[in-house]
């Protein structure tokens, strides 16, 4: 009794893969009577079950059906697979061209199941394997995308660039391949030669055409920009792209990520609340958002928030990050664990490392903190991983290699005020380099004038090394742009200092008034509440100070300053 081929090929195409799955069975286990004919039908019904397991996510056993298909196929002669009138993938749910070499196609088709396989599994190395024994003019867009992406986890750069360039010559619209390029370093003048250009007899492009390949060229622009950490002129392009495609969440959500990159905050929560207006389902960078929402202290929007992520789709990496957020204050451990089952769902999920490692600062496990950081920086330059590194190595007592780690910083961000200040960082965790400190802090707000971080750097700086007015002065300048909880409680340590008392409790109740969660603020005016009774606030213990040979630091940090 035979079973029908195409009522499997139905139950497939309906996404019906526990009954297909169950008459898979049946099919493999039926026979035919011609041997050769049996090899090629075995073959072919066993890709038919494979892709069952696929289709529930068995990828281990959908692996070993299409192993065997593949066998299968090579014991077939040749010329008796080139007449056969089927081929190994139906023909409506194939990615291949079609072609007379029928037999090539389908083991083409099947060497790619069985990648896909071994990307699912994390089994790269054999993915990639697979991939190069389908010749390159037999590559489809998505085998093509699937090869560039296998090459860029695998850090072979070069071969995931000439294979995204390769997806955009076959379709400029894979987006996913321009930011990709742009992330790997390509100019956008080199992406956007890859379109192709279609102009029509006279030359000149239709304007329908003209306009979409507009839009187009400015969204790489965007993506290259904010690449090579040039935020300010991927956010403009942006903003010029959202005029034209209003209420895009896709835009919206871009446009969040780099405010909150630059420490525009505000701005970003109120385009990231903008994006879940427009789609209150989406889980993208909202794990991003909940941090964001942790940093202002808005812990009745956090809540709701992973309430609501919760309800779309608990199976998201993002949701189990924003679910550490929630829990940092409350039980440092448990947060811990949301943060590396977010690592487990997604391994290359930046956040989740930068997560971890934050957390096991906070758990004073510095070494673990340095691994989690490194694991984030590898899968791509973020500013956050080299702050982590950075304030890991200087718990560890390890300045050379903070100094190393922040000096990486400026060499993979060279136009980014954050990496200046890093190395400012390291240098003034030791007494004999305030000096440089205080160049690099300079350094930054010449770069970035705004840069709230930096000012404060420097105005610590100048506490410590007793310039208390021009601490003051430098805060006061901030305050006219800015209405920050860590500027007034900076200022009200100043003026605490300086035993201008009243002065200290204005700016304390400033800053609570900005964020009436502040621990900072709230341990400040306890401290200040001694003060004013006369009693002795215990003023905190100083760390020791870092004492470190750096024989060739001069120059090359000059080199930095200058770059």
């Amino acid at each position: 009794m035979d079973i029908p081929k195409d009522q499997i090929a139905t139950l497939l195409d309906g996404g019906l893969y526990d009954s297909a799955q169950m008459l898979g069975c049946f099919l493999v286990s039926s026979a035919a009577s011609n041997v050769e004919t049996n090899l090629y039908v075995k073959a072919e019904n066993m890709v038919l079950l494979g892709d069952a397991f696929f289709g529930e996510k068995e990828f281990k056993r959908a692996l070993n059906m299409y192993k065997q298909a593949l066998q299968h196929c090579k014991i077939i002669p040749k010329q008796n697979t080139a007449n056969s009138r089927t081929s190994l993938s139906t023909s409506n749910r194939s990615s291949s061209p079609n072609s007379l070499n029928i037999s090539a196609i389908s083991e083409n088709e099947v060497k790619f199941k069985i990648t896909l396989c071994h990307y699912a599994l994390n089994d790269y190395k054999n993915a990639i394997a697979e991939m190069e024994g389908i010749p390159s003019k037999a590559r489809t867009l998505k085998m093509s995308l699937t090869m560039a992406k296998l090459y860029r986890i695998s850090k072979h750069n070069r071969a995931a660039i000439a294979c995204y360039k390769e997806c955009l010559r076959h379709c400029p619209y894979a987006l996913e391949a321009v930011t990709a390029l742009a992330d790997l370093g390509v100019s956008a003048k080199d992406i956007i030669s890859l379109f192709p250009q279609t102009p029509t007899r006279g030359g000149r492009p239709p304007s329908d055409h003209f306009d979409t390949s507009r839009w187009l060229q400015r969204f790489v622009e965007a993506q290259c920009c904010i690449a090579s950490n040039d935020y300010r002129g991927g956010l403009d392009i942006f903003f010029e792209l959202l005029q034209r495609f209003s209420n895009n969440a896709h835009l919206l959500l871009e446009i969040a990520k780099v405010e909150a990159i630059i420490g525009k905050t505000d701005e970003a929560v109120l385009h990231f609340e903008k994006a879940r207006f427009v789609d209150p389902f989406v889980v993208t960078y909202m794990d991003e958002y909940a941090m964001l929402l942790m940093s202002k202290s808005d812990l009745s929007k956090l809540n709701r928030l992973v309430g609501d992520l919760l309800d779309i789709d608990p199976t998201r990496a993002e949701v189990f990050v924003a679910l550490s957020v929630l829990w940092e204050r409350k039980d440092g451990k448990q947060a811990l664990v949301y943060a590396e089952k977010s690592i487990r769902i997604d391994e290359r999920h930046i956040s989740g490392h930068i997560m971890k490692g934050n957390l096991c600062l906070l758990l004073n496990r510095p070494d673990a903190a340095v691994m989690a950081f490194r694991s984030a920086q590898e899968l791509k330059p973020d500013i956050r991983s080299y702050q982590g590194l950075v304030r890991s190595y200087l718990a560890l007592s390890k300045t050379k290699e903070a100094l190393f780690a922040a000096r990486e910083a400026i060499r993979a961000m060279p136009q980014s005020a954050k990496a200046l200040k890093l190395v400012g960082d390291v240098h003034a965790s030791n007494s004999l380099h305030r000096d440089k400190a205080r160049k690099f802090y300079e350094s930054a707000l010449r770069l970035e004038p705004g840069y709230l971080g930096a000012a404060l750097a420097l105005a610590e700086l100048h506490v410590v090394e007793g310039r208390n007015g021009d601490a003051v002065s430098l805060l006061e300048r901030y305050l006219k742009d800015w209405s920050d909880d860590s500027l007034h409680i900076k200022l009200a340590q100043v003026y605490s200092a300086t035993n201008m008392l009243s002065e200290s409790l204005s700016h304390y109740q400033a800053a609570l008034r900005i964020n009436p969660q502040s621990e900072a603020a709230k341990k400040g005016l306890t401290r200040l509440e001694k003060q004013m009774k006369g009693m002795d606030p215990d003023a905190p213990e100083e760390d020791e100070d870092n004492e470190v040979e750096d024989a060739d630091g001069d120059e090359e940090d000059t080199e930095l300053l200058h770059h």
